[in-house]
């Protein structure tokens, strides 16, 4: 029987605080039991096991960091929103690092609340829609996608990671790149796909 209060939510919140305090993988069943109170066969009537909880835990994550992005770029364009959106990323990732590297792993996500979940869709949308103020079409727009989530995933994992080890300020660096980023949406390549060799 499953204890009185417990529900898939309260434990999946126990194990992002979990993988924000200790490491997204140090998460296991028995140490949230433990966070909880519980043991460990009580939250197996909320979570099938470790992968379904690690995948709820990053759709958790994919729900609060698409909100913090939507409202951080909400009413802006171009640098602004580019800088707002990214700003948000970083923050997010500083804030809550565990949670944050769920985001970023490969997970079998159970489908039944992968569907109630907006955030992964939430934030492709909002990710598009601000590349579309460069003006932006694909297949340029799903490249431009790519590198930024590679660009901003880089930077702060190398942070994460204490990767910076010259004396100027990350947060400089972290400007910097994203007016190089600004510069490069707004003159982005032409593409020759599909051009005859």
């Amino acid at each position: 029987m499953a204890r009185a209060g417990l529900t898939a939510e309260r434990v999946t919140l126990a194990a992002a605080e979990l993988a924000d305090e200790a490491g997204f993988g140090q998460v296991s069943m028995a140490r949230v039991a433990r966070r909880l109170g519980v043991k460990d066969a009580s939250l197996y009537a909320h979570v099938r096991g470790l992968e379904d909880l690690r995948g709820r835990i990053a759709l958790l994550a994919a729900d609060e960091k698409t909100l913090r992005i939507a409202e951080a770029t909400a009413g802006r364009a171009g640098k602004d929103a580019l800088v707002a959106f990214a700003d948000a990323w970083r923050d997010y990732a500083h804030e809550h690092p565990g949670r944050y590297l769920a985001t970023q792993t490969s997970i079998d996500v159970d489908p039944e609340p992968a569907a109630r979940a907006p955030g992964p869709r939430r934030a492709v949308e909002l990710t598009y829609s601000m590349l579309r103020g460069y003006g932006l079409a694909e297949p340029d727009l799903t490249d431009a996608v790519r590198l930024l989530r590679s660009t901003f995933h880089g930077f702060v994992a190398l942070e994460a990671a204490d990767g910076f080890g010259h004396t100027r300020p990350a947060r400089q660096s972290w400007n910097r790149a994203l007016d190089a980023l600004h510069t490069l949406l707004e003159h982005w390549p032409t593409s020759d796909e599909g051009a005859s060799s």
